[in-house]
Order: C-alpha cells, then sequence, then structure tokens
C-alpha cells in the first residue's frame, strides 16, 4: 500500500488537476429577438459567433503550482526561476507519469525488453493502480519510454557509435502505449552523432501529439571518444536546439506541450545549464540519472541538480542498481518522503522515479 499522508500540504497541491489538464472556454451567442428600430427593415437573426473550443489553460492554477513546488528553497535559485506559462494541454505539473523504460532488443536495458508484453502491461496497469489508490486526486498517465537510439561499442555504419531502431519497434512503442492510452517518450543516445542528424529522422513520430523526447548526455561524444570510454555531454546550445525543434513541431502541427527530459548524474554533463530557455511549447526536465546508495543518490541530486535549475528537476532510482548493497528497495512511500513532487518511471524490476522541485 502506498501513503501519502507524509506529503506537505502546500506539495500537495502540485498533483491537483483540472479537468484534463485544461480548461474549455465556449463562447455563446445569443440570438437578438428584438425588432429593429425601423420596422420596414425585414427582421433578421443576428449572426451567431463561432464556439471557441480551443483549449485553454488555467493559468491562476498553474501558478499556484508551480510556486508551491518552489515555496520552500533556501538556494533563492528556484524563487528566482523565471519560466514561461506553457500552452494549454501542458502535462507538467498537473499529472503523475508512469512509465516502463528499455530496448525491444534487449534484456538488460529494462522492462520492455524483458517480459512479454501481456505481462508487461499488467504489470504497468498494476503501478497506475497503486499511485492512484494512494492519491486519488492526482491523474495517473501511463508511459513506454523507449530507447529509439542506442550508443554502441562498435563504429557501425556511418562510424558515428549508434544504432537507430526499426520504425517497426517505435510503432510498437506506440501501439503498446495505445491499448493503456498512454504517452510515449522516445529516447536518444547519439554516440558520434548529434542532434540535428537524429531529430528529424524522428520527425513523423514526435510530430504525434503522445510522442515526447529523453536526450541522454552520457552517450552524447563530442571529442571523438566512443560511448562507454568517457561520460559524454550536452551544451545548452544543444538542448535549445531540440528544444525548439519540438516547439517547431508543436507550432506546425497544433500539438500540445512536447516533454523534454534531459539525464544527469554529473555536472560536466550539461554546460552552461543557465543558457537553456524554457518554451511554451516545451517543458524541460532535468533528471538525476545513475544508481547508487540512498545516500550516495541524494548527495548527488543536491550538488547535482539542486543548485542549476532550469524549469523542472528529476531524481531518478533503479530498485535492482540500487540496492545491491543495501538489499532494500525504495518503497513508493520512502521516495514520495524523499522527494514528494514526481514523474515516476518503472524498468527493469526497479523503479526510477522523475521529481520536480527540489530538496
Amino acid at each position: 500500500m502506498i501513503h501519502v499522508n507524509f506529503f506537505p500540504s502546500q506539495l500537495r497541491l502540485l498533483y491537483l488537476f483540472c479537468g484534463l489538464g485544461m480548461l474549455m472556454n465556449i463562447a455563446c451567442s445569443k440570438t437578438d429577438g428584438h425588432p429593429k428600430s425601423n420596422p420596414t427593415l425585414p427582421l433578421k437573426e443576428a449572426a451567431k459567433a463561432p464556439a471557441d473550443t480551443s483549449p485553454k489553460l488555467d493559468t491562476a492554477d498553474y501558478q499556484k503550482r508551480f510556486t508551491a513546488l518552489v515555496a520552500d528553497d533556501k538556494s533563492g535559485n528556484w524563487l528566482s526561476l523565471k519560466t514561461p506559462m506553457p500552452n494549454a494541454g501542458a502535462i507538467l505539473p498537473f499529472n503523475r507519469v508512469i512509465a516502463y523504460y528499455g530496448n525491444f532488443y534487449s534484456k538488460r536495458m529494462g522492462i520492455l525488453g524483458e517480459l512479454p508484453e501481456d505481462e508487461m502491461l499488467e504489470k504497468l496497469q498494476s503501478e497506475v493502480e497503486k499511485w492512484e489508490k494512494a492519491d486519488s486526486m492526482t491523474p495517473v498517465v501511463p508511459a513506454i519510454h523507449y530507447i529509439a537510439v542506442t550508443a554502441q561499442r562498435s563504429p557501425g555504419k556511418g562510424k558515428k557509435y549508434r544504432q537507430r531502431m526499426p520504425r517497426a519497434h517505435i510503432e510498437r512503442a506506440l501501439a503498446i502505449a495505445k491499448k493503456i492510452d498512454g504517452i510515449v517518450i522516445l529516447d536518444i543516445q547519439i554516440g558520434l552523432s548529434s542532434l540535428q542528424e537524429e531529430l528529424p529522422e524522428l520527425d513523423s513520430f514526435l510530430s504525434l501529439p503522445n510522442v515526447h523526447l529523453g536526450i541522454d548526455p552520457e552517450f552524447s561524444m563530442q571529442k571523438g571518444v566512443r560511448p562507454g570510454k568517457k561520460i559524454g555531454s550536452f551544451d545548452a546550445e544543444a538542448v535549445n536546439y531540440a528544444a525548439n525543434y519540438l516547439a517547431g513541431l508543436v507550432k506546425s502541427h497544433n500539438l500540445p506541450p512536447k516533454i523534454l527530459i534531459i539525464h544527469r548524474f554529473t555536472k560536466p554533463m550539461l554546460t552552461n545549464y543557465q543558457d537553456i530557455t524554457p518554451l511554451p511549447e516545451v517543458q524541460i526536465v532535468v533528471q538525476m540519472d545513475g544508481w547508487g546508495g540512498k545516500a550516495k543518490k541524494k548527495g548527488t541530486y543536491r550538488q547535482v541538480i539542486y543548485p542549476q535549475p532550469v524549469q523542472f528537476a528529476g531524481f531518478k532510482i533503479f530498485y535492482k542498481h540500487d540496492t545491491k548493497k543495501e538489499k532494500r528497495k525504495c518503497s513508493q512511500k520512502r521516495c514520495c518522503n524523499w522527494f514528494p513532487n514526481q514523474f515516476i518511471f518503472n524498468t527493469n524490476n526497479y523503479q526510477a522515479g522523475l521529481f520536480f522541485g527540489k530538496n
């Protein structure tokens, strides 16, 4: 059983959700039934204005949640953070997302490749139900987090040290998400390639309203070293490119905002963070990645993520690798007690939580 009574009241507001994360304002016109002042003119019905069915963002509610998110910031960095109001339809911070991660080619990269589809979906649905039971006021959005481009130890065709997954595999991820009315997060490990080269290859998928993006600096090898030899990095320029690319798709296809996730567990993995520019069309989450014991992970979060705010911050927990020494899993209660604002991933028999805010 998951307990949520330990949530501070001001943080609990983060999980309130208004309708579908958007409000619908419909402008209704009325027929003027009174005769015109000139009785010789024929009586005409006033023209009806078309109904405005476009989604509307409850800006007051969003600001209330975002303010609660940074209310306890002692550094002042988060309190002074200036980010734009998102477009209507934004997922954050109105929802909790429960996702399964991995690649269909590998049993070691996550549960998507480890279990048969039906068994995997049954486990995912079980997780969704646990969180819904724990906090009935917070909608849960299930997700499939699929690694669409994987870093490789061998150079491969073009000597880019990365492998693009077959379109059929990405379509399979979309089909799985559709079964559970969920979203898809496509993750990219570029190797010696670039975002400029890889993102257009996923254009048809990222143009869909329920597909979002994750980029992994660990495998962005800008100095020609093959993946696995050292930890890679992204500069703010690359992140801004990805954000603007997604924003262009949002505008051209009239989509709700995208989520852009940046994995991180060292400061050099993300350089010039202060130059990253959040956009109304894109919600940026810097997520603390990597595994280790409880003290190490919390320490890394406080040293790497918390001091360098961008828009939303994250924290990931791996049940398998984080408990090799401690021999104790991090329960949902314990995870939430650490960092109450969260965007949750469940992967290969370990759980990874992406938490919003700071601690």
